[in-house]
């Protein structure tokens, strides 16, 4: 179950909703642990599918839930926006059914764009980080 870390009770249930009904999403298995007034904190076991051919989880699922820890943390802003560019850094390799752990925060909202930051850690271990910047394309207006 998510917990609410002070954001508006509507605009929680709207992303949780939007959150659980994105295939994408789905497809990864992602989950929500918290949402809070400019942050979130996702969840993902890791799976066979996640996996590259070496056996560890995939750079390319580091980044899919590293944007999506920055565009949730964006989104508990009551923003529209979409990713303009995504920088990651690879620190360490996760295996086979950790559990990560993203973590996303906003670091600045100007008039059009917003800049975040966000790590997946496995355990006490940081895994990836990364910075993203968002095109601000509307309010969620509830």
């Amino acid at each position: 179950m998510a917990e609410n870390m002070g954001i508006d009770q509507k605009l929680f249930d709207y992303i949780m909703h939007s959150i659980q009904e994105t295939p994408f999403y789905q497809l990864l298995g992602l989950q929500v642990k918290k949402l809070g007034l400019g942050t979130a904190e996702l969840e993902i076991i890791s799976r066979t599918q996640h996996t590259n051919p070496l056996g560890v989880v995939h750079g390319g699922l580091y980044m899919s839930i590293l944007d999506a820890a920055m565009g949730n943390a964006v989104r508990s802003l009551s923003i529209k926006a979409v990713t303009v560019d995504l920088s990651t850094g690879f620190v360490a390799s996760a295996a086979l059914g950790d559990t990560l752990i993203a973590s996303g925060e906003v670091i600045r909202s100007g008039k059009s764009m917003l800049f975040a930051r966000a790590q997946v850690t496995s355990g006490d271990r940081l895994v990836a980080d990364a910075r993203g910047t968002f095109y601000r394309i509307g309010s969620i207006d509830l």
